[in-house]
């Protein structure tokens, strides 16, 4: 995307807090009753009456996610940041820790015309969009990340891509969700992507489980995968 993205001001109301704002690490929040499994159309969006907000992405500086999600949580937003367990490695010692799935993003559901708070919470550099305007993610690719991280699947950040096979999980933890199936170090990866930031996130699975879409299916070609060094 080509357009510039700026900051953004305005007011914003609160929104009730839900699904937790430590993406892969709700059990440091206590927050461990979630509903599972996901329905097949699961509805990101929070409704207040007649009010149903979309997901956003905030642009946080450098190592400032925790602290935004943190935040978020605390004034009842309903946030999401995604982790992953990578470990790292130094010269006396080695430790599993957890990152951002995406890096300088949390994401966040909240009125678009009200959103100073927001905008005021510290480490927060702007809310993703276009010139003045934001610009809301499609809920499913919510909803697939969501599933991909309640899922325990190992997962890892991924080059973004648009094309490819796609297929749907039709067994497994992940079942209805649909990506581009990988051939990565001889395991399949199936690719969630957000396509407002151009990330994406691979999360490996049973080449059991996966199907070919219906598209796929009519064009009579052969399932395969892609190779990734």
């Amino acid at each position: 995307m080509a357009a510039r993205l700026e900051t953004i001001h305005g007011p914003c109301t609160k929104v009730p807090e839900r699904w937790g704002s430590k993406g892969g690490s709700l059990d440091r929040l206590g927050l461990r009753d979630l509903t599972w499994p996901l329905p097949a159309q699961l509805e990101t969006g929070v409704e207040t009456g007649d009010t149903r907000y979309s997901w956003y992405a905030l642009r946080t500086k450098s190592r400032y996610e925790n602290t935004v999600a943190s935040h978020l949580f605390a004034r009842g937003y309903e946030s999401f940041l995604p982790l992953y367990k990578c470990r790292r490695r130094w010269s006396d010692r080695s430790k599993e820790i957890e990152l951002p799935l995406f890096p300088g993003y949390v994401f966040c559901q909240f009125n678009s015309l009200d959103r100073f708070p927001i905008l005021s919470i510290p480490g927060v550099v702007h809310v993703v969009g276009v010139g003045r305007t934001p610009v809301s993610i499609d809920e499913s690719e919510i909803a697939a990340i969501q599933a991909a991280v309640k899922s325990g699947l190992h997962r890892q950040p991924c080059p973004f891509l648009e094309i490819g096979d796609r297929v749907r999980i039709e067994h497994g933890p992940l079942c209805g969700i649909e990506g581009i199936l990988l051939g990565f170090r001889g395991n399949q990866r199936l690719v969630l992507s957000v396509t407002l930031l151009q990330r994406s996130v691979a999360v490996q699975v049973d080449e059991a489980w996966v199907q070919p879409t219906l598209q796929h299916q009519a064009s009579g070609g052969p399932l395969t995968t892609q190779r990734v060094s």
